[in-house]
């Protein structure tokens, strides 16, 4: 007689232990992005737009995450999965683009510079909330990559 086998594990909640230290990043960081991007954007726009406007792309994106990771649910997993790959993306092209074009990037934003202003806590996060949502997916529930 076979022993039953277990069924598929169901996902652990994303702000739970260390979560919760990820989530709080995440809110901090969102805060801090509106901040400097609504601050910016409305005294010297004409000086850096495009900066400015990714400035303000990354504190929707966080934002985003944020929220998604507090809900937790199924569908949530999946849109914070999608805007913290975005937020990693972002982050190495910008941080890569204010070195090669410093016209363009004249001020410190949020990925620019890898996130330097902000203590590289913009290049490590998003490596981190990936860590957790595959740590935190159940067994039979793995978050997957986009296009995987």
């Amino acid at each position: 007689m076979a022993e039953p086998q277990p069924g598929p594990q169901a996902p652990r909640p994303t702000r739970s232990g260390p979560g919760v230290v990820l989530v709080a990043l995440y809110g901090l960081l969102a805060l801090a992005a509106t901040g400097r991007s609504v601050l910016q954007i409305s005294e010297n726009f004409s000086h850096a737009p495009l900066a400015y406007l990714l400035s303000a792309l990354a504190a929707v994106i966080y934002i985003v995450a944020t929220v998604a990771l507090v809900r937790g649910d199924r569908t949530s997993r999946r849109v914070a999965l999608v805007a913290i790959s975005v937020e990693l993306l972002g982050v190495l092209v910008v941080g890569a683009a204010s070195y090669r074009a410093k016209d363009a990037f004249p001020d410190k934003t949020v990925w620019s510079h890898f996130g330097s202003g902000y203590g590289f806590v913009p290049l490590v996060l998003p490596v981190l909330g990936l860590l957790w949502l595959r740590h935190t997916a159940g067994s039979g529930n793995r978050v997957r990559s986009p296009g995987a």
